[in-house]
């Protein structure tokens, strides 16, 4: 299963993008990262630099229904450059649409809520986006790891690199069970 890790050119949080990658790889299934330019995304610990990573797909250039799932990694700075991209929202909001799992960490939600994808769902998030979700009609709540199945799609959400582990093995507990009808 290819599964999409949606990612603005510069901003996103390093650690929140590698451990899932990680655990996404480990499971046997393919990760690609996507982002809304080609070349090379650029990550942060925080404020300072991190590494660079190639893109493999660029949102515009590629069909959301390629993939299996979709993780959006946070960062303060990913999310909100992604906000502001009509395709990158619309691909997002194609998972919703297809009934497809998505999984997003810390400020990632920002996304989702400029998708319009959040109401009547319960998710976490870093804390200072609470009014955000409320506003765009989601119920916040403070958890290392929420997963709302509201229909369509699952959403598995949590709060930020600490709660890591957790939202590694619910994204991939929920992703294996809603594409193979079985827990990993």
């Amino acid at each position: 299963m290819r599964v999409a890790f949606l990612m603005a050119p510069e901003g996103v949080e390093q650690v929140e993008l590698e451990q899932p990658w990680k655990a996404v790889l480990d499971a046997g299934w393919e990760p690609r990262l996507v982002s809304t330019e080609p070349g090379r995304i650029q990550a942060f610990h925080h404020l300072d630099r991190g590494d660079t990573f190639p893109v493999d797909d660029v949102a515009s250039d590629t069909p959301a229904e390629d993939f299996g799932a979709l993780v959006l990694p946070g960062g303060v700075a990913n999310p909100d450059a992604l906000r502001t991209d009509p395709r990158a929202v619309g691909f997002v909001r194609h998972f919703f649409g297809v009934d497809r799992p998505v999984a997003a960490i810390c400020h990632a939600p920002w996304t989702l809520v400029e998708a319009d994808v959040l109401r009547g769902r319960t998710l976490t998030s870093w804390p200072s986006l609470a009014t955000d979700i409320r506003n765009a009609g989601g119920t916040w709540v403070d958890e290392p790891v929420h997963v709302c199945r509201a229909a369509p799609g699952t959403l598995v959400t949590s709060r930020k690199p600490a709660d890591l582990d957790a939202f590694c093995g619910a994204l991939l507990e929920e992703f294996d069970l809603h594409l193979h009808g079985h827990r990993v």
